[in-house]
């Protein structure tokens, strides 16, 4: 959604796959479960999507660029699965984008850019279930010369990153709860927060 997100572009499929070689153990690190309803919100290229459609019960990948919703679609199609539905729109509509509420949230390397992050937590509370999960993927707060991939800096400027605490400090007052932090080698974590149970 870089037309919307700043400095949140689709990065180069090679050092995409090298910055993630194994998506999967992301998910399952982050608490994606099998019979979940999840929201990759943001999707890109669908790097997280196919994993995510193999262990989930359905995915809604959203993206504001329908040519990247195509890639997604070509791998979840490679992969001969049926259960992922592909949505172009804002990410701020997130709730009217799934519908029916989603047990799951994922939100990729693309939360330092948005720029009403409040109004993107709220969206992503109305669209989950109670006691729903909401996972935010983000680059530990380093300085890019730090966070070298394929031998070149990569990642948002060191002024756009967040710790973990100040991204709790934003999503909170939304109605979420913080639940834990993941480690997710070698420059990111997983900040994974909860919607009250009814």
């Amino acid at each position: 959604m870089d037309d919307i997100f700043p400095a949140t572009a689709m990065p180069d499929p090679t050092w995409w796959q090298a910055l993630w070689p194994h998506p999967a153990r992301v998910l399952e690190s982050l608490g994606v479960k099998p019979g979940m309803t999840v929201a990759d919100l943001c999707c890109g290229d669908g790097l997280f999507t196919a994993p995510l459609a193999r262990v989930a019960k359905a995915v809604i990948a959203i993206d504001a660029d329908p040519s990247m919703l195509d890639l997604a679609r070509a791998r979840i199609e490679a992969d001969g699965l049926t259960n992922a539905l592909f949505v172009a729109g804002d990410a701020y509509d997130l709730a009217t984008l799934v519908g029916d509420p989603v047990d799951f949230v994922l939100l990729a390397n693309t939360f330092h850019g948005v720029p009403d992050k409040p109004r993107l937590a709220r969206a992503a509370a109305a669209a989950l279930k109670p006691g729903g999960w909401f996972a935010i993927v983000n680059w530990h707060r380093l300085p890019r010369e730090e966070t070298t991939v394929l031998g070149l800096p990569r990642g948002p400027r060191i002024e756009m990153r967040m710790t973990p605490q100040e991204v709790a400090a934003v999503i909170e007052p939304a109605g979420f709860r913080l639940v834990r932090v993941v480690e997710l080698l070698p420059y990111h974590y997983g900040a994974i927060f909860e919607t009250p149970a009814m």
